[in-house]
């Protein structure tokens, strides 16, 4: 049985061969190896941090729509606000633009966390609701 895998890092620290038919080259000088792997040491701790910073804004975020999702049930006001969607859509595609970010892809990523919003308001609709 074989098993292969992709990875940045070469575990046993020799250049594996070039496939048939490819020119040979040169495998990197250890000092540039070395700068090379420090960089993206690096680079993946900053993305860990950024991870990080994503996931617990989310969260805040999630406290703040849960918030939401109770006073509209305990009002009777529907778990959707399309007009509001519409207009976070359109202002979020303008940060997107402005960061140099993709809008399409910042939209896609809205999307997906007003279904879980709106997933969230649906489930505290259908709770008792206790009076304020």
């Amino acid at each position: 049985m074989t098993t292969s895998h992709t990875s940045d890092d070469n575990v046993n620290g020799t250049t594996p061969a070039p496939a048939a038919g490819s020119a040979r080259t040169t495998p990197p000088a250890p000092a540039a190896d070395e700068a090379v792997r420090a960089e993206l040491s690096r680079l993946r701790d900053s993305i860990d941090n950024i991870d990080a910073a994503v996931v617990h804004m989310l969260a805040e975020r999630f406290k703040c729509t849960q918030q939401v999702g109770h006073l509209k049930a305990q009002h009777h006001l529907p778990p959707a606000d399309p007009s509001r969607e519409s207009r976070q859509i359109a202002r979020l595609r303008e940060l997107a633009e402005n960061a140099k970010l993709d809008p399409a892809f910042a939209e896609k990523l809205l999307n997906f966390i007003i279904a879980e919003v709106i997933r969230h308001h649906e489930q505290i609709a259908e709770q008792p609701q206790t009076s304020p």
